[in-house]
């Protein structure tokens, strides 16, 4: 035993004196700490520490103001011993040097510690004659924490190895060691065995959209216009529905649905197909109804191409006039407006198919006579625009008055990127453009000219189609200089005129230079008339495809299912539909474009996770860099309660995901479609960034042919490059298969079930079955896995009677440590075995698809398993789950603790599966404060424990979250959050370091602008003003309605209140937006098994000791709750947005990275008809109503200001 307080000095000295004379703690002198180093005399070596409060006396020390040396006060700390070397240093190089925060001792002086050391050793022996330690300032014997420790390891040891049955199951596999073999997977060639595999699937979408493209062009050909024709067809907005008197509405016959499990559940019929139309089209016009009775003939192709491949999912043929057959047909749901807004003319895969790669200069006009609702039309012309353009293409956007302004003055020059981000920013910068002066329409031309033409010339772009978009009311005598300089005569820039409102002086002057530079002219008189104006620019554009009759395949990037409101990733195969007739050749007709979707959770079936292995892994990425699959990718985020499709949630590029050094050798490896294999040390984040498992990752990597995709794989380093092979025969492994307690990872494809509609009621496990006993023989099932799952079965089926027989013997409810046990295997098995009944375990979703990260997932094995994986061998991983803290309290806790199964065969070692238990909160605590009432061979009550009120106890796990705590409330958060002076020095001598990750798919707050509270005092009126303006929107908008109803488009009142929802969208503040952050996650250093020190807290000092629990990932962390050290500020693992100086963020906005151009361009042909090039736009009957309430919008919200 130690000295009791109030001992003295003397009795403090003693034992201090085993190790080295007793020095004064300076104020700028180092933290005090010891690296403890296991071992039988580990007790002998390391005398306890006993800190002291700063006492006043006299001398030297007296008081805390003293000068010179700067000397507050002495503790008799132990000089380290230096037998025991120095503290270790970081084992990794992976982590960032720690860094300190708040006010501490300033231990990176070791320069001035250096000359003070003498004098601080004069000082202290001054000193220890007068000063004593202050009463109740608890003692911590290192040693004690050690033998808490270990006591609490052992216990912990015991009861998961005996629950989980860890031990059992490597005796299992060690009886059939003689049978198994351990295999290297060989990379390169599984990379490429995929692509095979999924340029076989492709292909087939290719030829079903084929087949689609022959058809509607020969319908077309056998088909004639004919202007009365009258025809009915299913409306998909329609179809099933009644009037008020129950009778069919017109075009709403009935249309027999019934759910698909194939098509996401959706009520579908799969003998016909149905038509959607946007909101701005009417339903009987007769190039509408011409052009869908003609496509009546895909509805037999339709059926044929899902007969022949049943993996296909939806078929679609999108009309440039405006009208979509989708098959299988549906029932169309209008937006959330009550409003169709779906335009299948603006979707990716419509433009991309139809024209040819763009470089494009939008121009607009912001001279004074553009104000009003003029210049709201603009912008909703830009916006339009913008909409039409993709992530092959590169555009500009320039406004002008007296002189010419970019709305991105840091894109000066040059053409970005059309891709979501840059056309999102364009859209708000020009929602904020203000009119006046003068049009100067020369110098914005001659601007546009020279950009496009410095592009060109540089090699940069799409070098292909160059266009310039002029929007103006009006265009004086000075622009025929301009063309006539940069454009004639060879014309390689076409220039597109937009004149804005009714007026039509200048109508011969912007057709004249549309038609002289092989543009088109349109007038956009309303909001409602900009999608139909706009889209007019893309026949021209695909004027040289359609005489050349040269289809070409487009794929595109990732994107969510608009058609059907659906946030899975797609991505789309595509093709264009040419007429055909003679007589039209030279105008280049476009009918529209044929596709097909592919799921790209399908695709990256074709990589199957068990043959990729614990952390392994496969992803896709576009000829642009951009992701289209990867574990990593997180298109989506939580808006308020809904799930909704992140602004760029398309554009992540690969470097941004994969963040390794050598991430831009890859990506530009890939881009350039090369075949091969590199290595990169990365950092994994886990469990939502809280942790982070630092492994080595070979990567390999190949393209799929007749894509602009190409495909990766991982391996991780280690266990992961093996796979763990053995045999049995189909009649035992089949008996184990059948246990009740035995399931199959539901993602995986063991058997493919979603063909055949009587498979689809099928799970994977019933499948296996009929498959293994020949009940099915059409079944297509994966005979390698079945292998790997019969052999699996086979060597865990005794863990059922294990478990089975611990239940029966614990049959008192107090007995009871754990509520679940489970195991996981590399083939996806997953076993499990409950100890109490169903309705009192802790977490039911545990190993359930309600809870991912337990579950074995498409792409990724469970976070017990992955963390299990990479701990040492016997070593066991402690998780808490739902964590607790002031906004859970008084929520349950839960605790799984998992360890990996290993085997080794001829020296390689491969990680065959995973066991673990799911552990009562209450047993933990209990063995926890049992272990600490353990005093070695002291004889009577012992003199220490973590329930005494002068020592504080936590259980930390190497990540730093708190399992256990004297205060419930603190269980599962950060020890940082609860204690920064702790963390903070515990980060300083090397037990954590701190590791930082970036997220480069992230989403913010944006900045608020705050205004002055004031402002209500000083103008009354404006409270009243901010009322008014939202009664003007309301108003307005019924205006809107009651305007177009009765137009001869059925539909204009509805496409007016969505142009309206839409003029407003970008206006109210974003909740979130995307952004890049960095975040800390903290790691414990496993070559510091333990340490002991003292914080400096100003009048005080905390001492601290912190030991390993042996056989696990858990620390014990002792401290002195006595000393106050508020002073310190929070160590926190939070995200910190990172703000770019306008330097670097321009510099960032305007690189162009490396990109691979499709490889088509048809930017002219000689037989081109350029004079079709356009005229006045049709307006609408009510058009005067159309004007009266928009002009009151866009004039009196300004008034209002």
């Amino acid at each position: 035993m130690g000295p009791q307080p109030g001992t003295g000095a003397a009795a403090l000295l003693e034992p201090a004196a085993q190790v080295g004379r007793p020095l004064c703690r300076a104020e700028k002198g180092p933290p005090t700490h010891r690296a403890l180093q296991p071992g039988p005399d580990w007790g002998l070596r390391n005398p306890r520490l006993a800190p002291t409060r700063k006492t006043e006396g006299s001398g030297p020390c007296r008081g805390s103001g003293q000068t010179g040396l700067g000397v507050r006060g002495c503790s008799f700390l132990s000089r380290p011993d230096p037998s025991r070397g120095a503290l270790p240093r970081s084992p990794r190089a992976h982590p960032e040097p720690s860094s300190t925060h708040g006010r501490m001792p300033s231990h990176q002086r070791p320069q001035a510690w250096a000359s003070l050391r003498k004098t601080a050793v004069a000082l202290c022996l001054l000193c220890s004659t007068s000063l004593s330690p202050a009463r109740g300032q608890a003692r911590i014997p290192p040693e004690t924490v050690k033998l808490w420790a270990d006591t609490f390891g052992g216990d912990l040891y015991d009861t998961v190895t005996k629950y989980s049955g860890s031990l059992l199951l490597q005796k299992k596999y060690k009886d059939v060691e003689p049978s198994l073999k351990i295999k290297e997977v060989d990379g390169l060639a599984l990379v490429k065995k995929f692509s095979e595999a999924m340029e076989t699937m492709l292909r087939r979408k290719v030829a079903a959209v084929q087949n689609l493209v022959e058809a509607a062009e020969e319908a077309d050909l056998n088909h004639k216009f004919n202007e009365s024709l009258v025809f009915d067809y299913y409306n998909a907005a329609l179809v099933n529905e009644k009037d008020a008197s129950g009778a069919p509405v017109e075009l709403g016959a009935e249309f027999v649905l019934a759910a698909n499990a194939h098509f996401g559940n959706l009520p579908v019929n799969t003998s016909l197909s149905s038509v959607q139309l946007h909101a701005n089209v009417y339903n009987k016009d007769p190039d509408i109804l011409n052009g869908i009775y003609m496509s009546e003939a895909l509805n037999p192709v339709f059926v044929e191409n899902f007969r022949r491949d049943p993996t296909l999912t939806w078929q679609y043929f999108g009309s440039s006039t405006g009208f979509f057959r989708i098959y299988p047909g549906i029932k169309w749901t209008p937006d959330e407006n009550g409003v169709i807004t779906f335009d299948c003319r603006n979707r990716g895969w419509y433009i991309q198919a139809a024209t040819s790669p763009k470089d494009m200069v939008i121009v607009v006009d912001a001279s004074g006579s553009m104000k009003g609702l003029r210049l709201a039309i603009a912008k909703h012309a830009v916006s339009t625009i913008l909409d039409t353009l993709g992530e092959n293409d590169f555009v500009n956007v320039i406004w002008y008055n007296d002189y010419v302004h970019y709305v991105e003055p840091c894109f000066k020059g040059i053409l970005v990127q059309a891709d979501r981000d840059n056309r999102e920013h364009f859209k708000q910068l020009v929602d904020g453009l203000m009119v006046k002066g003068v049009g100067a329409v020369g110098r914005a031309l001659s601007e546009a000219f020279q950009i496009l033409q410095q592009f060109q010339e540089a090699g940069q772009g799409s070098l292909c189609h160059q266009a310039i978009m002029l929007i103006t009311d009006g265009a004086v005598e000075d622009y025929e200089p301009v063309l006539e300089k940069y454009n004639w005569p060879h014309r390689k820039v076409r220039v597109f005129t937009y004149l804005i409102g009714k007026e039509v002086s200048f109508a011969d002057h912007l057709k004249w230079i549309a038609c002289n530079n092989k543009g088109y002219y349109a007038q956009i008189s309303t909001l409602a008339d900009a999608q139909e104006s706009v889209m007019e620019y893309l026949h021209v554009l695909s004027r040289p495809k359609v005489i050349n009759h040269e289809h070409g395949l487009t794929w595109t990037e990732a994107y969510t299912d608009s058609k059907t409101q659906s946030l899975a990733l797609l991505t789309t195969v595509a093709m264009p539909v040419f007429s055909k007739k003679n007589e039209t050749r030279s105008h280049g007709i476009l009918l529209g474009v044929v596709g097909s979707d592919v799921a790209l959770r399908e695709l990256m079936k074709l990589a199957p996770q068990y043959k990729l292995g614990v952390h392994g892994y496969a992803f896709l990425n576009t000829n642009n860099g951009y992701i289209l699959s990867h574990p990593d990718l997180r298109p989506l985020y939580r808006d308020e309660k809904k799930l909704k499709p992140k602004p760029n949630y398309n554009s992540v590029d690969l470097s941004e995901v994969e963040q390794g050094e050598l991430a831009a050798t890859l990506r530009t490896a890939m881009i350039n479609r090369e075949t091969g294999s590199l290595s990169m040390d990365v950092k994994v984040p886990l469990d939502r960034g809280k942790r982070v498992l630092f492994l080595t990752n070979d990567y390999f990597f190949t393209d799929i042919s007749d894509t602009p995709f190409s495909l990766g794989v991982v391996l991780s380093r280690g266990h992961g490059e093996y796979v763990l092979l053995g045999s049995t025969s189909v009649e035992e492994g089949l008996h184990d298969l059948l246990h009740p307690d035995l399931s199959l990872a539901s993602d995986w494809i063991y058997c493919v079930t979603d063909i055949d509609p009587e498979h689809r009621k099928l799970s994977q496990l019933e499948a296996v079955v009929r498959f293994l006993t020949r009940q099915d023989p059409a079944l297509e099932c994966d005979e390698e896995l079945l292998q790997e799952l019969l052999f699996d079965a086979v060597v865990t089926a005794p863990m059922e009677a294990h478990w089975t027989a611990l239940s029966l013997n614990t049959s008192d409810e107090s007995q009871r440590v754990v509520d679940m046990a489970f195991l996981g295997t590399r083939a996806g098995l997953v076993r499990s075995s409950l100890f109490v009944g169903s309705e009192k375990v802790s977490d039911k979703r545990l190993l359930t698809p309600a809870d991912e990260a337990s579950s074995f997932a498409l792409d990724r094995f469970p976070l017990w398993y992955r963390q299990a994986a990479e701990q040492p061998a016997g070593s066991m991983v402690f998780n808490l789950y739902s964590a607790g803290g002031p906004e859970n309290a008084g929520k349950p806790t839960v605790v799984t603790v998992s360890t990996a199964v290993a085997v080794t065969v001829d020296n390689r070692t491969a990680v065959a599966a995973a066991v673990g238990v799911q552990m009562r909160m209450e047993f933990l605590q209990r063995t926890f404060w049992a272990a600490t009432r353990q005093c070695g061979a002291a004889e009577g009550p012992c003199p220490e424990s973590c329930q005494d009120s002068d020592l504080d106890c936590f259980v930390i796990d190497n990540n730093g979250f708190i399992l256990i705590s004297e205060r419930p409330q603190e269980v599962g958060r950060f020890l940082g959050e609860v204690d920064g002076a702790l963390m903070t020095q515990l980060l300083s001598v090397g037990v954590f370091s701190r590791v930082t990750l970036y997220d480069y798919q992230a989403m913010c707050k944006p900045p608020t602008h705050h205004h002055s509270a004031s402002q209500p005092l000083v103008s009354p009126i404006s409270a009243l003003l901010t009322a008014a303006r939202w009664l003007v929107n309301e108003l307005l908008l019924l205006l809107l309605e009651w305007s177009t109803w009765g137009s001869w488009r059925g539909d204009s009142g509805a496409e007016a209140r969505t142009v309206f929802h839409h003029s407003h969208k970008h206006k109210k503040q974003a909740v979130l937006q995307p952004c890049d952050t960095t975040y800390p996650v903290f790691v414990h250093q496993t070559a510091i098994r333990g340490a002991d020190g003292a914080v400096e807290c100003g009048g005080c000092q905390k001492a601290f000791v912190i030991q390993q629990i042996p056989s696990s990932n858990l620390l014990l962390l002792v401290t002195d709750p006595a000393c106050d050290c508020s002073i310190f500020p929070p160590v926190l693992q939070e995200a910190t947005e990172v703000k770019y100086n306008a330097t670097v963020k321009c510099d960032k906005m305007r690189s162009q990275k490396l990109r691979r151009r499709p490889d088509a361009c048809h930017a002219f042909h000689p037989e081109e008809n350029a004079q079709d090039c356009g005229g006045t736009s049709d307006a609408s009957a009510s058009l005067p109503l159309h004007l009266l309430p928009l002009g009151a919008w866009a004039l009196l919200p300004q008034l209002l200001q």
